[in-house]
């Protein structure tokens, strides 16, 4: 075979398989039901999606992807594996025991300044 036609057809592959994965769905952990999370993300089955579920109900949206790691049954490989298919948006309030998810000491602390120079 041609060493050109093979490089083209190996490029139009790469591409080919590139732009299906940059189609990937994505699912917002925050809001979806389990079945939702069930069918996007890799490596979770049903009881791994309901646990998600579980563990949202009971200590509020999350505030990053890497917190799937503290549901049981989800590692932090699971989650790097979906980081391109996780959304966090919305979900509501944190439940009334969260901390403040910007690190705040106390209610209404204001924001640092920055540095003057």
């Amino acid at each position: 075979m041609n060493p050109v036609l093979l490089i083209a057809k190996s490029l139009m592959l790469s591409l080919l398989l590139a732009g299906s994965a940059l189609a990937a769905e994505k699912v917002n952990i925050n809001t979806a039901d389990a079945a939702t999370i069930d069918r996007v993300l890799v490596n979770v089955g049903p009881a791994k999606a309901e646990a998600i579920v579980a563990y949202r109900k009971a200590n509020g949206p999350f505030r990053s992807a890497e917190q799937l790691a503290q549901v049981q049954g989800i590692g932090l490989k699971t989650v790097e594996k979906n980081l391109d298919r996780i959304v966090l948006s919305g979900g509501g309030a944190p439940p009334r025991n969260a901390p403040p998810a910007n690190g705040a000491a106390g209610k209404g602390a204001p924001p640092k300044a920055p540095p003057k120079r």
